[in-house]
């Protein structure tokens, strides 16, 4: 499939496939090799036809299915030597690592990869922007605050992945441990619909044609409320975009280029 899908987004599980015309990635595995064979199935993709797996960091709803998925299908897995190491220790896995390093471009196939640094609370996490046909995604999630870092980087991309993980008022109503909402209020943890709403604001350009908003919170968010929270901020600025959401259980509408 030429295009962009994500298969799973939220605490519970993350993987994205990315598409161009020879070459088949994901990004991040966080979610069973049954069910990451399952949804690439329902975008008509081989499993046997991925090439590689980019890493954003360790934590468990991004690399859950890592080592089986990949050693199994002998995948390389692309990550940073702290992610790697990160990896290593929560699996005891060692699959076929090639190593990035965070802030330098590189080549795999005919994707141009740029993997940026973003505040979260983990060894050495990043996010991605990918470049193929004159087409640029950005795919960006897991960031407690928004950095002129990342605005930069994210600027003049045709597709995002960006994260709306919570409405504040809804995580304060939660019956969740204090330090587990500070965590994911504080600049190490994720990302609101305002925040998110508010990044849009500052890189819209006219050819941005279609915004995924992900990693939800099942129990802090839900569909209806992140639509509405970013629309209304993208009203007030007198914007308007395609926006859909990246579902945590099952695949979200792809993107054909």
């Amino acid at each position: 499939m030429y295009g962009f899908c994500p298969l799973a987004s939220g605490s519970k599980g993350n993987c994205i496939y990315v598409g161009s015309k020879t070459t088949s990635i994901l990004i991040d595995a966080g979610i069973s090799a049954r069910t990451i064979v399952d949804r690439l199935s329902q975008i008509q993709v081989d499993p046997k036809k991925i090439q590689a797996i980019l890493i954003t960091h360790e934590h468990s709803d991004h690399i859950k299915g890592l080592a089986n998925f990949a050693i199994k299908n002998n995948i390389q897995v692309l990550a940073n030597a702290e992610t790697a190491k990160g990896i290593y220790s929560a699996t005891g896995q060692r699959p076929r690592f090639k190593i990035f390093t965070t802030g330098e471009s590189f080549q795999f196939g005919d994707l141009f990869i740029h993997p940026f640094s973003v505040p979260h609370d983990t060894l050495d996490p990043v996010a991605f922007t990918i470049q193929m046909d004159n087409i640029k995604l950005g795919i960006c999630a897991d960031i407690g605050h928004v950095t002129s870092l990342i605005r930069k980087t994210l600027e003049n991309c045709d597709y995002l992945y960006i994260e709306a993980n919570h409405q504040p008022s809804m995580v304060h109503a939660t019956n969740r441990p204090p330090m587990l909402k500070q965590r994911i209020l504080g600049k190490q943890g994720h990302l609101s619909n305002e925040d998110c709403a508010l990044l849009l604001t500052q890189i819209f350009h006219s050819n941005l044609k279609h915004v995924y908003l992900s990693h939800l919170s099942g129990e802090c968010n839900n569909e209806e409320v992140a639509l509405k929270t970013v629309v209304e901020i993208l009203e007030k600025h007198q914007l308007k975009l395609n926006l859909s959401i990246a579902f945590q259980d099952k695949i979200s509408t792809p993107i054909l280029f």
